[in-house]
C-alpha cells in the first residue's frame, strides 16, 4: 500500500512539474520516516553515496564537454570530416554523422553534441538547399551518438547505478555506435540520390592537410581519454579531469572561439550541471536503498518468476517501459528510476548487465527524438528556428532505423559484448 501511495505521489509530482531530484528525494524522506527510522541514517545514506572515485568524473566531464561546446571544436571537427567526404551528394549530412561521431567521443553528451554541430552545420545546409526535416533530423539523430559512443555520461551514471564496470561499459558501445553510424550514412546516401541533393565542391590537397592539423588538438582529448584508460595508466576519473585540463586549454589556446574572460562562466554552468545530476544520482541511489529494504525489488523479482518470463520476453517488456518513460522523462531521470528496479531481476534471469547497459542506452538515444520531452527536439527546432513539426518529421526515418538496431543489439548480446570480453579476457 505505501509502495503504491509512493508511486501515485511520485506521477502527481512529476506532472506538476516539480524537479525530479525533490519528487525523489522527498519521497524517500517520507518513505524513511514512514518506516521509524532515525533522520540522521537518510543523511547518513546521502553522505555513504557520495563516497565514489566513479562519482567525481561525472563533473569533470561535464565541464569537459561544455569546454568543447563553446570552444569551436565543432567547426574543426566538421573541417576534419569534409576532407574526407569529398565530392558526393549529401555530403554535408555524411559529415554530420562523422562529426558527431568524433565529437560524442569528445563531450559524451547529446544534447551537447547536437547543439555544437547544429550549430554550424544547420545554416550551411540551409544555405545549400537541404529540406529542413532531412537537416534537422540527421543533426538530432546523429547527436545521440552522444550516449553511446564512448566516453558516454549515460553510460558512466549507468555504471554507478548497477555498480558495472565503466570502462567494460563504454568498450560495449563502441561496436554498437560505429553500426549506428553507418545504418545512418547508407541511409544518407539513399535519400541524396532519390532527391537529388547538391555536391560538393572538392578540397584541395593543402586544404586537405589543413583541416588535418586543425583538428589534432580536439582529438588529444579521446585518446587522452580512452588511451589513458585501457592502457591502465589512469583511472576513470583521472582519465576525466585530464579530459577537462585538456578541452580548457584547447579551447583556449587553439581554437580560440573564447577568452580568458569566459572561463569562469563557463565552469559556473558546468557546476549548476553538475549539481543537479549529482543530486537526482544521490536521490535515486538513497530511493534504491529503501525500495531494497523494503522488499520491492525482491516482489518484482517474484513476480517476474512466477509470470515465468525468459529472458528475451522480459528485455521485451523492459523495452517498451523504457520507451514509455522516455517519451515523459530526461536521459537520466529514467536510468536513475528504472535501473534500481531491474538490476536484481536481470541478476536472476541471467541478463549480462553490460549488454543490458548498451539496450537502455539505445533505448534513451530514441527518447532524445521522441516528443514530448525529446530534449534534441527542442534544440535542433531552437538553431533551425523552424517548427517542431519539421524536426520530428525529420527523425521519424532515423528512429525507424534505430528501432532495428534496438531490435538487434537486444537479440544479439554479442554485438555489444565481445569487444569488452576480448579487451579484459585478453589482458
Amino acid at each position: 500500500m505505501l509502495l503504491l501511495c509512493i508511486v501515485v505521489a511520485f506521477i502527481v509530482l512529476l506532472l506538476a512539474g516539480v524537479p525530479i531530484f525533490l519528487s525523489l528525494s522527498g519521497l524517500s524522506l517520507f518513505a524513511w520516516l514512514i518506516d521509524g527510522k532515525p533522520l540522521v541514517g537518510f543523511g547518513q545514506q546521502f553522505s555513504n553515496h557520495l563516497n565514489s572515485y566513479t562519482l567525481v568524473a561525472v563533473p569533470l566531464f561535464v565541464i569537459a564537454a561544455t569546454f568543447m561546446q563553446r570552444g569551436g571544436v565543432a567547426k574543426a571537427l566538421i573541417d576534419l570530416a569534409a576532407s574526407w567526404v569529398g565530392q558526393r551528394k549529401g555530403a554535408l549530412a555524411i559529415v554530420c554523422i562523422m562529426a558527431t561521431g568524433v565529437f560524442a567521443a569528445i563531450s559524451g553528451s547529446s544534447v551537447a553534441t547536437a547543439m555544437a554541430i547544429g550549430a554550424v552545420l544547420v545554416p550551411a545546409m540551409q544555405d545549400r538547399g537541404y529540406p529542413i526535416s532531412f537537416s534537422t533530423g540527421t543533426i538530432g539523430a546523429g547527436g545521440t551518438l552522444g550516449i553511446l559512443i564512448p566516453p558516454s555520461l549515460a553510460m558512466l551514471i549507468y555504471g554507478i547505478i548497477a555498480d558495472e564496470s565503466v570502462p567494460r561499459l563504454f568498450l560495449a558501445g563502441v561496436i554498437p555506435g560505429l553500426l549506428q553510424a553507418v545504418i545512418f550514412i547508407i541511409y544518407i546516401v539513399w535519400f541524396a540520390k532519390r532527391h537529388d541533393l547538391p555536391l560538393e565542391p572538392k578540397l584541395d590537397r593543402v586544404a586537405f592537410w589543413k583541416a588535418h592539423v586543425r583538428a589534432l588538438p580536439a582529438l588529444l582529448v579521446p585518446v587522452i581519454i580512452l588511451g589513458g584508460i585501457y592502457s591502465g595508466v589512469v583511472t576513470i576519473s583521472e582519465a576525466a579531469g585530464l579530459s577537462a585540463v585538456v578541452a580548457i586549454l584547447v579551447s583556449l589556446l587553439f581554437y580560440r572561439d573564447i577568452g580568458l574572460k569566459d572561463v569562469l562562466p563557463i565552469l559556473a554552468e558546468s557546476v549548476r550541471q553538475t549539481a543537479v545530476i549529482i543530486f537526482i544520482v544521490l536521490s535515486a541511489l538513497t530511493f534504491a536503498h529503501w525500495l531494497t529494504a523494503a522488499g520491492v525489488t525482491q516482489m518484482l523479482g517474484q513476480a517476474v518468476t512466477n509470470a515465468n518470463l525468459s529472458a528475451w520476453q522480459f528485455l521485451i517488456v523492459a523495452n517498451v517501459v523504457m520507451f514509455i518513460l522516455g517519451m515523459f522523462l530526461e536521459v537520466i531521470s529514467v536510468i536513475l528510476i528504472f535501473v534500481p528496479l531491474v538490476i536484481p531481476i536481470i541478476h536472476h534471469l541471467g541478463i549480462d548487465p553490460i549488454h543490458f547497459g548498451v539496450i537502455l542506452v539505445i533505448n534513451m538515444e530514441i527518447a532524445l527524438l521522441t516528443p514530448p520531452v525529446g530534449l534534441n527536439l527542442y534544440v535542433l527546432q531552437s538553431i533551425a528556428n523552424t517548427p517542431l513539426a519539421n524536426v520530428i518529421k525529420g527523425v521519424g526515418p532515423y528512429i525507424v532505423l534505430m528501432t532495428a538496431l534496438l531490435a538487434l543489439i537486444t537479440f544479439v548480446p554479442e554485438i555489444s559484448t565481445w569487444l569488452p570480453a576480448f579487451v579484459f579476457n585478453k589482458n
